[in-house]
C-alpha cells in the first residue's frame, strides 16, 4: 500500500453528499460508507479533521431568500451542521475509531467547545476530530470553516469530497456534456473564472495561507486514501 502523502488533513464533506440518493436527511449507509474510508486512512497514521455542512438538513441562504433573518437562518444551518456530526462520531466510533466533536457554539452535553491546542492534542493521539457549527459566526460557510480550520492546526491539504463530481470543470458537467475537467488550478484563477469549488472567502483564505485543495468524488473507490497518498485524482487546487 502507497505511504501517505500529507501527515495531517481536513476532510471537507457537503451535508448532500449524507443524504445518498434520498435528498434529505442523513442516510446512515452513506455515513457508515464514507466511516470506513475515513477508518482506513486514520489507521495509516494520518491525522484527520472533519468538517461536514449541513445541506441535506437546513440550508440558511435559501431560507434567507424566502424572507427569514439571515443571522437565525445561518445560526439553524449550524445546528444542522451538529447532527450531520454526531451521527459520523457515532458510525466512526462504532468503527473502533475515537472520535471528538468540538463545536463553535457551545453545548457541552453533547460536544466539547472548540479549543485550537486540545484540537491538535486530539489529533496528535490519533483521533479523528470534527469540527461542527461552523466558524460560530452567521455569514460565513462550511468552505471558509475547513479553510480557517485548516490554517489553525496546520493542516497541510483540504479534501474536497463531493458527490457525484469527480473534480473541477468549466462548466456544469451535468449539463454541458462537453465540459472540460482541470487537473490542476491556481488560487487565482478558481476566483476570476468564479469556478465553484470553495465560496472566494474560503479560497482567499487557503490562497493566504498556501493550503492546497483537492477536489474529487467521494463515491469513487477509495478516493480519500487515493488523495491522501497523492495519487492523481480529482482536480488540485493551488498545488505543485
Amino acid at each position: 500500500m502507497a505511504k501517505p502523502k500529507y501527515r495531517r488533513v481536513v476532510l471537507k464533506l457537503s451535508g448532500e453528499a449524507l443524504a445518498g440518493d434520498r435528498g434529505f436527511g442523513v442516510d446512515l449507509e452513506v455515513v457508515d460508507s464514507i466511516s470506513r474510508s475515513i477508518v482506513e486512512v486514520s489507521q495509516m497514521g494520518v491525522e484527520i479533521a472533519c468538517v461536514i455542512g449541513g445541506g441535506n438538513i437546513w440550508r440558511g441562504e435559501a431560507a434567507s431568500a424566502q424572507g427569514m433573518d439571515r443571522a437565525t437562518a445561518d445560526y439553524m444551518g449550524m445546528l444542522a451542521t451538529v447532527i450531520n456530526s454526531l451521527a459520523f462520531q457515532d458510525s466512526l466510533e462504532r468503527l473502533g475509531v475515537e472520535t471528538r466533536v468540538m463545536t463553535a457554539i457551545e453545548m457541552r452535553e453533547i460536544a466539547e467547545p472548540y479549543i485550537r491546542r486540545r484540537a491538535m492534542r486530539h489529533l496528535e493521539k490519533g483521533r479523528v476530530v470534527i469540527f461542527a457549527s461552523g466558524t460560530g459566526n452567521p455569514y460565513f460557510s462550511t468552505d471558509t470553516t475547513a479553510a480557517l480550520r485548516a490554517a489553525e492546526i496546520e493542516a497541510e491539504v483540504i479534501l474536497m469530497a463531493k458527490r457525484g463530481v469527480d473534480g473541477v470543470y468549466d462548466d456544469d458537467p451535468h449539463i454541458n456534456p462537453v465540459a472540460r475537467r482541470f487537473d490542476t488550478l491556481a488560487y487565482i484563477e478558481v476566483l476570476q473564472r468564479g469556478l465553484k469549488v470553495m465560496d472566494s472567502t474560503a479560497t482567499s483564505l487557503c490562497m493566504d495561507n498556501k493550503i492546497p485543495i483537492i477536489v474529487f468524488d467521494i463515491v469513487a473507490t477509495n478516493s480519500i486514501r487515493r488523495a491522501v497518498c497523492g495519487e492523481t485524482i480529482g482536480t488540485i487546487v493551488g498545488g505543485k
